[in-house]
């Protein structure tokens, strides 16, 4: 497995990241089982960083990250995710980056993991009631404790990212980055690459509209949140995947599918780009996994982006509440 370092004081981890989201909330029902499963499969197959979140399911993504671990703690980096406020029925209510929150949600993330320190912590989004001073001086206080090795951030735009840098060292900003999402190129990753600070990319498939396994006559489970999603939405999506069509092109004569292109040109981004896979079976996992042996050649990647050029896809990448909250996509002179 190749190697990559979280920031100039992170860990070594795995150029490829699991992202667990998926295996407990927002693309319908899973199979525990075959979640377990892709864990253990991820694990041998070199995988050691695992992002989890503890709002995903309520707290029970992280019980099955640590059933899934069981005695394995030790091979992997763990990073958390706090902050997001649900109610009973799963819906949204705002988020909590107050020093308690921080706090007292470590607390209870210790005890669902079975651990006695999360490996990198971060606010899942920028609370805008609350100074990201005061957010990561609490996290500072957790690292002095030793309950958390590393911090980082989420969805952060370059001048929280600044702020936040000024206070304690930043490992990584979680956030999306992908072929149809490269909105990061402008400001915020040169901020994070002057600053040292690598990027964990979510949503390197877009949320499987990238996979090159999506089509239109495709239904949603119950539970999909791509159900409210732009990007799958009527025009939105026949434009988005006749993108999918041209990199389908491209993808084929490099003998690999849609998905490892996608994840290809990711990795192949920077040194300090790390893509987090969220698959959900062992199958996907394994498609994923054979990114790694896809090499592009600059001429590779001029033609992907010729394929899928910036800006190119239709609709945003969250619903309209979701984006004005998004700290992330702020304007600059913000």
């Amino acid at each position: 497995m190749l190697q990559r370092t979280l920031g100039r004081i992170g860990p070594r981890v795995s150029a490829l990241g699991l992202g667990c989201m998926g295996m407990s909330d927002l693309y319908g029902p899973a199979d525990r089982a075959e979640s377990i499963a892709t864990v253990h499969a991820a694990l041998d197959a070199g995988i050691d960083l695992l992002d989890t979140g503890d709002f995903y399911g309520m707290g029970h993504n992280e019980m099955l990250v640590r059933d899934a671990l069981g005695g394995r703690r030790d091979e992997v980096r763990i990073s958390v995710k706090f902050g997001a406020q649900r109610d009973p029925a799963g819906g949204w209510v705002g988020i909590d980056g107050r020093p308690q929150a921080v706090k007292t949600s470590l607390a209870y993330t210790l005890r669902r993991l079975g651990t006695d320190h999360v490996d990198v912590y971060r606010l899942a989004r920028v609370d805008p009631d609350v100074p990201i001073e005061d957010t990561v001086g609490a996290i500072a206080e957790m690292v002095k404790a030793g309950y958390v090795r590393h911090i980082g951030l989420s969805e952060a735009g370059a001048s929280t990212i600044r702020r936040a840098h000024a206070v304690h060292p930043i490992t990584d900003l979680q956030i999306e980055y992908s072929l149809i999402s490269r909105g990061i190129e402008a400001e915020i990753l040169p901020t994070t690459r002057a600053l040292g600070i690598a990027i964990t990319a979510y949503g390197v498939l877009s949320r499987g509209l990238l996979s090159g396994h999506w089509s239109r006559e495709r239904g949603l489970q119950p539970g999909d949140f791509r159900g409210h999603s732009p990007r799958f939405q009527g025009e939105n999506l026949e434009h988005n995947l006749g993108l999918v069509e041209a990199l389908r092109k491209v993808a084929s004569e490099k003998g690999a599918t849609v998905a490892q292109v996608a994840i290809a040109w990711a990795l192949g981004k920077g040194e300090d780009i790390v893509p987090l896979i969220g698959a959900r079976r062992r199958d996907r996992l394994a498609e994923a996994l054979g990114a790694l042996d896809v090499v592009l050649t600059p001429e590779d990647h001029a033609r992907i982006e010729a394929a899928v050029p910036a800006g190119a896809a239709a609709g945003d990448r969250y619903p309209p509440a979701q984006m004005a909250i998004l700290d992330s996509e702020r304007p600059a002179a913000s």
